[in-house]
């Protein structure tokens, strides 16, 4: 019996989130029955499991270090004299000092991650627009705007009545929840780039939960140090005295922008100039805050703090540039033709279809990392037809007519057709797989055919 179906215009995120609108490319629905087969409703982002656990830790790291900034360090002592103040007006001990720094943690976390959640949700706006190689250019182009900033080319003043109402000294609870609330604006000079760039991240996101996430974690960075200083104030003798490396804070900063900017405009560049372009990025983020910067500090640390991160950035640099080196050879695709679908089914050859798109995160790492593993490479020329239907530019009637016969809801989608070429729906795949859990469904549906 024919299935009616419905046309969407709908498409996954270029970072793998759910859907969005799209740029009037329509996508069929699936037929009844298939969503209970799919892993359409449960297929995560990119940003799970240990993915995510490595983004959040690095977001929570940035956010410590954006302590160190000239804006927010010389706060410190200030902060913490106001948390000493409030106890010793209102008694309490320990105890009493223990909620005011939750309370300034929570009104710190609460106005960043409002900020996160409204950009994200303009994700389907975001997230259309990002389809556009003019549009990644310039949102790449005001990443490294704002990284000039922390460079120290131009400064971001906000007015100085908003400033000094934000500085303002309020009592109790609430007033420790406004003055962490608060802490943005004043920090705004140094700290007001990093945050933008990560707000348009978040936005190309566009996952209500996942930029409250991001921006929570961000905010339990920047005030978790405070509130430790804060229960051992006495140890505020021992912080390293204001200097220029806090300048070098800003630059490493900076750099985190940069390499934004390059991961913005990686899917436009052919072949493996998104990986070369990153391996620059961190090999001079490498050279300039390990040995060309010339800021230095009081404390002995701080040499050996330098050449860390330089050492670190170059050994990053090698890393990519040798693991795109000794990639081997890819699955040799071939496009979705009617007579090369009826030769393998006379074959009795399974065949795997990929819907692809450069804009999209899981179907580059796909395609980076799943097909060019020797094991699936070896497999699918072995046994296998491999097709690709790349829909990275709407307005292709024939990839639309492919889009609603196979009732493809987003990229990526990876469908599995057996020896009579009939669709193993409960093979399909709408996200990133790695590829020892790929070569189990290689194997599974090439099995009957043996």
């Amino acid at each position: 019996m024919a299935v009616k179906l419905g046309y969407k215009n709908i498409y996954r995120d270029p970072y793998g989130f759910p859907e969005w609108q799209g740029r009037g490319l329509p996508v069929a629905s699936a037929p009844a029955g298939l969503a209970q087969t799919t892993e359409e409703s449960k297929a995560p982002g990119p940003l799970y499991g240990w993915a995510m656990i490595w983004t959040l830790l690095g977001i929570f790291t940035g956010g410590m270090a954006l302590n160190l900034t000239p804006c927010v360090y010389p706060m410190i002592p200030i902060t913490v004299s106001y948390f000493g103040g409030q106890v010793a007006k209102g008694g309490g001990g320990r105890g009493r000092l223990v909620v005011h720094g939750l309370c300034y943690m929570l009104g710190l976390a609460l106005t960043n991650s409002l900020l996160g959640v409204v950009a994200s949700l303009t994700g389907g706006l975001m997230g259309a627009m990002l389809q556009n190689p003019i549009v990644l250019l310039v949102v790449a182009g005001v990443l490294v705007f704002f990284a000039t900033s922390l460079f120290g080319l131009w400064e971001m003043r906000l007015p100085s009545g908003l400033t000094q109402a934000a500085a303002k000294s309020y009592t109790g609870y609430l007033g420790t929840l406004f003055m962490g609330a608060t802490l943005g604006v004043v920090a705004a000079p140094c700290i007001g780039p990093f945050v933008l760039g990560l707000l348009t991240w978040v936005a190309g996101m566009g996952s209500p939960w996942l930029g409250f996430i991001v921006f929570f974690t961000l905010s339990l960075g920047l005030g978790l140090p405070l509130f430790v200083l804060a229960m051992f104030s006495g140890q505020l003798e021992k912080l390293p005295r204001s200097g220029g490396w806090m300048i070098w804070v800003r630059k490493l900063m900076g750099w985190v922008l940069i390499g934004m900017a390059a991961h913005f405009i990686r899917p436009i560049l052919p072949g493996q100039g998104g990986t070369i372009l990153l391996a620059l990025v961190a090999g001079a983020a490498g050279l300039h805050l390990g040995w060309i910067d010339k800021s230095q500090a009081s404390f002995r640390a701080f040499p050996m703090l330098k050449s860390g991160i330089g050492i670190t950035g170059l050994v990053l640099a090698t890393f990519l540039v040798s693991t795109m080196a000794m990639r081997g050879p890819g699955v040799t695709w071939k496009p979705y033709v009617e007579e090369t679908l009826k030769e393998a089914q006379n074959k009795k050859k399974p065949v795997i279809i990929d819907f692809y798109a450069t804009w999209c995160t899981p179907c580059r790492e796909l395609e980076e990392v799943t097909f060019h593993q020797p094991d699936v490479v070896r497999l699918a020329e072995k046994d296998f037809t491999m097709v690709k239907v790349d829909v990275t530019k709407g307005g292709n009637a024939y990839h639309e007519e492919l889009l609603k016969r196979y009732g493809v809801k987003g990229v990526p989608t990876i469908v599995f057709l057996d020896g009579d070429g009939k669709e193993r729906t409960d093979l399909r795949l709408v996200d990133y797989l790695p590829p020892d859990k790929f070569l189990i469904r290689m194997h599974d549906i090439a099995a009957p055919s043996k």
